[in-house]
């Protein structure tokens, strides 16, 4: 089911104002709950998790910046 251009936006903030937030806390509370790792590790591991986090929802994020195809230019 696609989404419409609208619903794209909605979505795509809803992602990162809850969805990102809570990814961040997540990906830190697992990262230092095994102590803290090696610096490049660790920075490795956070730039894996900063990419790994937006892959699923490329779709809704692919054209959000565009103007909306189907509306009527005033």
């Amino acid at each position: 089911m696609a989404l419409s251009h609208k619903a794209k936006r909605r979505w795509s903030l809803v992602i990162l104002l809850v969805g990102l937030p809570i990814w961040i806390v997540l990906a830190s509370t697992v990262m230092t709950a095994f102590g803290r790792p090696p610096i490049l590790l660790e920075l490795s591991v956070y730039m894996a998790l900063g990419v790994i986090w937006a892959l699923p929802f490329r779709n809704v994020f692919r054209g959000v910046g565009q103007p909306d195809p189907d509306g009527r230019d005033d």
